[in-house]
């Protein structure tokens, strides 16, 4: 059995202002709206999500028996995780079991990019009910001291686990079954996880480890097959033990035996549940991850980009490249000047994600800083991995995971089967006053799994992408024709995409003569990145029709994400 969870709840916040934000959208000052027919909450014999969230309310959740829909979807970084996720579903499971599912799936087969080494972030809306954020990153043990590698005590084998305890219907050894398949039978080997293997990191990271060779010695080509068979004995320990097996069981020595934890901080980890953060862009609410996360950096990016009239410019043009520049770097200085572990520093929300602020700061925001003198350092690439599900009742769960950099970064290291994460680098590279190491705290980072609600309060998109510090700027990209513009949602996903940073602007193609001369003009280096340098992330998105209770999806061709959905029922 999945171990108890009393998820910790020290970072959670009063829901008036999120509520405030979706009457405001509603355009009402009356309570809030009644939910769709069907009803909202947990599957009977799981608390409430709604329950943890400050309200103080022990009163059972409705049933999400009834269905809303007539469709459900999942969205993942691969095909085969993808496959695992609709199964579930078509087993009877819901958003929850599916999501949990896929994230196993996915650590199995994007190895470089997730898994039990890693931790993550979720957001869980149930129709119109107040969404629910998980957090179940890696935390800085109780020593205080970061390792050479940048380790933190990892947490996404618990973040399933709560996420199982309060939302899940199918039994957590059924949950991991497909993934512990995937690793013991095998796949092929996809271009991405070729190309990984033989990227950045990837080389010193599977050195040794049999299993990404060849028989000539050579990491695996693609369409070879893949069989981690440590993995897949790790997984079945953990479908027959539960998660506990990890944290204080037969699987915790191994992680102990690493520098940086201890058996101490590893029992004691438990996941974050708390609100996301929310703000208005259009006629929508967009909620995101809580800080130490960037939603609110999110928020405010929109808010801005929308007060310069970026709604009004074709996607790529020189004038939209420039509102979306100008954007960024607003909301880029609010998250370094004020994001932080709020158990540790008082983060202000409120102003970040206030927009009558973001307009006055869109009208006083200055051109983006050019860049500077001597050479640049490359753009890292986009790590992290992140997937979308939606069920029948509405259940909508969107999920970022991760091991920081690609294999856990230059140190990486692999135990189980698995690779550790470097989270704990990101006190580094984020070295502000807000952002700084102490016992069981969380650094500043870039995931930032998203919702967007419509005026009556209910889920209408769930989306994220990997994409390190691009997040952003890619949600972005896809928000700002999504819903500004109202773009169809694969056109929106395929629109260009752009990130400036440190005065280098990345493009996906050579830039138009229009964006050339504006970028010679804000003395900016335009750089034209390659598929392999995976900048761009993979947007997992879906977005659902109550009207005809349809979900749609879409495909990001810049990696392998995939998409599929199915009838109900």
């Amino acid at each position: 059995m999945p171990r108890p969870h009393t998820p910790s709840t020290r970072r959670l916040a009063p829901l008036a202002a999120l509520s405030a934000v979706l009457l405001a959208a509603a355009g009402c000052s009356a309570s809030a709206p009644d939910p769709p027919s069907g009803g909202t909450g947990s599957p009977p014999g799981h608390s409430s999500a709604g329950g943890a969230s400050g309200t103080g309310s022990t009163t059972p959740a409705p049933s999400l028996s009834d269905d809303v829909l007539q469709e459900q979807a999942v969205a993942a970084g691969h095909p085969a995780a993808v496959q695992v996720g609709t199964e579930i579903l078509e087993k009877g499971g819901n958003a929850a079991d599916a999501a949990i599912a896929t994230a196993f799936a996915v650590a199995v087969v994007e190895p470089f990019a997730s898994g039990i080494g890693g931790g993550g972030a979720a957001l869980v809306a149930t129709g119109s009910e107040d969404p629910v954020a998980y957090d179940y990153r890696e935390t800085v043990p109780g020593t205080g001291e970061i390792p050479e590698s940048g380790t933190g005590v990892p947490g996404f084998v618990d973040g399933m686990a709560t996420l199982h305890a309060e939302h899940g219907s199918l039994e957590w050894s059924e949950l991991l079954a497909p993934a512990t398949a995937l690793a013991q039978e095998g796949f092929p080997v996809s271009p991405m996880l070729a190309q990984r293997m033989r990227s950045d990191y990837g080389p010193g990271a599977i050195e040794g480890l049999e299993q990404f060779h060849g028989p000539g010695g050579g990491p695996l080509a693609e369409g070879e097959e893949l069989v981690q068979a440590e993995l897949a004995d790790t997984l079945d320990t953990l479908a027959s033990q539960g998660p506990e097996a990890l944290y204080t069981g037969s699987l915790a020595g191994q992680l102990t035996a690493v520098d940086g934890l201890d058996a101490a901080t590893l029992a004691g980890y438990e996941t974050e549940t708390t609100e996301p953060v929310g703000g208005s862009v259009g006629d929508h609410t967009l909620v995101s991850a809580a800080p130490p996360l960037p939603g609110a950096g999110v928020v405010q990016f929109l808010q801005v980009a929308e007060a310069l009239g970026v709604a009004e410019e074709e996607p790529g043009s020189a004038e939209y490249v420039d509102a979306m520049a100008t954007a960024w770097q607003v909301a880029e200085a609010g998250v370094r000047e004020s994001l932080g572990d709020p158990a540790f520093v008082d983060v202000p929300v409120d102003r970040l994600t206030d927009a009558e602020v973001n307009a006055d700061l869109a009208r006083e925001a200055g051109a983006p800083a050019p860049a500077a003198a001597g050479p640049r350092e490359p753009i890292e690439a986009g790590n992290t991995t992140h997937l979308t599900v939606v069920d029948a009742s509405g259940l909508t769960v969107s999920m970022t995971n991760t091991i920081t950099s690609f294999w856990g970064g230059e140190h990486a290291q692999e135990v189980g089967g698995f690779f550790l994460n470097n989270q704990l680098s990101r006190f580094e590279a984020l070295d502000t006053p807000a952002n700084q190491p102490e016992p069981g705290r969380q650094s500043v980072s870039w995931s930032a799994p998203s919702l967007v609600l419509d005026a009556e309060g209910r889920v209408v998109m769930g989306l994220g992408s990997p994409g390190g510090q691009a997040i952003p700027s890619i949600l972005a990209g896809v928000l700002v024709p999504w819903v500004l513009q109202g773009a169809p949602l694969q056109e929106a996903v395929d629109a260009p995409r752009h990130y400036l940073q440190d005065g280098v602007l990345a493009l996906e193609d050579q830039p138009s003569a229009e964006v050339a001369a504006l970028a010679r003009q804000r003395g900016w280096q335009p750089r034209v990145t390659e598929r392999a340098d995976a900048v761009f992330g993979s947007v997992q998105a879906l977005q659902i029709d109550y009207e005809d209770g349809t979900v749609t999806g879409a495909v990001d061709s810049r990696r392998e994400g995939d998409v599929a959905v199915v009838p109900a029922g």
